[in-house]
């Protein structure tokens, strides 16, 4: 997927006018994009178009419009875009509140690598987490974390052959699987597969 330049990008007035169409059209675009890998962990994977409407928000917010902010904000989010041969998410951990959260994230050490993704007749692909920077510490784990899963070629080829998709966690302290995942979230994230 190409990566975003500030071309593909609206300025602050067009995004204003614009941001209740797009914003509705990403969460349409979303509702396949995300695993519910139990009660307390979601999977949400980033392609060009949710990572423009993250940039596109960022700006919003923060009112940018000098060509080195931009800038900035693409090259922080520019690398969550998929490359053909991965995939990307945001794997967060879930807990209403906080007291139970706390607990649950020093339990959870390490969680973030024992995230799978498996193609029906291959081996699970294991994320690769946090490139950016180290989101844990001896004595919890960040509720956020960035991931990205590598596809061999052959498996990519299997699921544009239509391949179920499964997905799940095998820590010692939160095992899920989910097999196979629904055809629609199959199909959406096969489509961020170059093969």
């Amino acid at each position: 997927m190409q990566k975003l330049t500030r071309a593909d990008l609206l300025s602050l007035e067009q995004y204003a006018e614009q941001r209740p169409a797009m914003r509705a059209r990403v969460l349409e675009h979303k509702k396949n994009r995300q695993i519910q890998l139990g009660p307390h962990a979601t999977l949400a994977f980033e392609d060009r178009l949710t990572v423009q409407y993250q940039i596109q928000e960022m700006l919003r917010i923060e009112r940018v419009f000098e060509a080195r902010g931009i800038q900035d904000e693409l090259d922080a989010y520019n690398p969550l875009i998929p490359d053909g041969h991965n995939l990307k998410a945001t794997f967060m951990i879930e807990y209403d509140d906080e007291a139970e959260r706390r607990v649950a994230l020093a339990r959870l050490i390490g969680v973030e690598d024992r995230v799978w993704l498996r193609v029906a007749g291959h081996e699970p692909v294991y994320a690769i987490a946090d490139e950016d920077m180290e989101r844990e510490n001896d004595d919890k784990t960040s509720a956020v974390h960035f991931v990205r899963f590598e596809f061999t070629p052959a498996m990519i080829g299997a699921l544009h052959a239509g391949a179920d998709l499964a997905a799940g966690i095998d820590h010692p302290n939160m095992t899920v699987s989910i097999d196979p995942l629904p055809a629609a979230t199959r199909a959406a994230l096969a489509a961020d597969l170059v093969g």
